[in-house]
């Protein structure tokens, strides 16, 4: 029977703990194996535990091991992304769910193409590329993005609202600023929900990706949603 593990844990099975959320979360950048339970595991605990409904303490007791230790690959229960009537855009952005960057030398030419809708127009998709996504996306629906490949641009663009679904949701997590998540810690996207633990976004460079993902409000801090004028 493994150990309970938490922040400051070392050993072993710190390792192994490691190993398994790196395989299980398909991490990028995946987790150094050093055997050390610092901020970066117990983030990536916390994303586990989000994703399987376990609570969200950043504890690895008996549930938690329970569940990496499965052998069946773990099955991420995610919300049905519903198009609100006043929100187009959103059947937009989930007919892009899946796609993704391309490992290597060789580039997704559709993330060019949101990259193309700002000023920036990136061509690599190793490029940080959230505020190129919502900006293509309501192009799409012939809204005016902000030709910005930041994400903190969207807060100054269109008006202030409240939590509803398909508001463009800007928030901030310092301990990613300088990652090829974020260079500055921030990231957007398509509001799905809001809990009382987490933000649920329908999102681009999400993984890598397009999907929705579960950003939880212990390490994430909202700066605003935003809505078309």
């Amino acid at each position: 029977m493994n150990n309970t593990l938490k922040m400051g844990s070392h050993g072993a099975e710190v390792k192994q703990l490691q190993r398994l959320l790196n395989g299980k979360l398909k991490l990028s950048p995946a987790l150094l194996e050093d055997g050390v339970f610092g901020k970066a595991t117990d983030l990536a605990v916390k994303q586990f535990q989000a994703q399987q409904h376990l609570g969200l303490d950043g504890i690895v007791g008996p549930k938690t091991w329970a569940v990496l230790l499965t052998e069946a690959p773990v099955v991420v229960v995610k919300p049905v992304v519903t198009v609100p009537a006043s929100a187009p855009w959103m059947e937009i952005a989930r007919a892009e769910i899946s796609q993704a960057e391309i490992a290597g030398s060789r580039h997704n030419p559709r993330i060019i193409a949101y990259h193309a809708t700002t000023s920036l127009k990136a061509s690599t998709d190793e490029t940080p590329w959230c505020s190129s996504f919502v900006n293509w996306v309501l192009l799409q629906a012939g809204k005016k993005g902000t030709n910005s490949a930041a994400a903190i641009s969207w807060l100054s663009w269109g008006e202030s609202c409240g939590a509803q679904g398909g508001a463009i949701t800007v928030i901030h997590n310092s301990r990613v600023a300088g990652s090829s998540f974020s260079a500055s810690g921030n990231h957007v996207g398509f509001l799905v929900q809001e809990t009382a633990t987490h933000y649920l976004l329908l999102g681009g460079n999400q993984g890598d990706k397009v999907q929705v993902t579960f950003f939880p409000k212990t390490s994430w801090s909202l700066r605003g949603y935003r809505w078309p004028e």
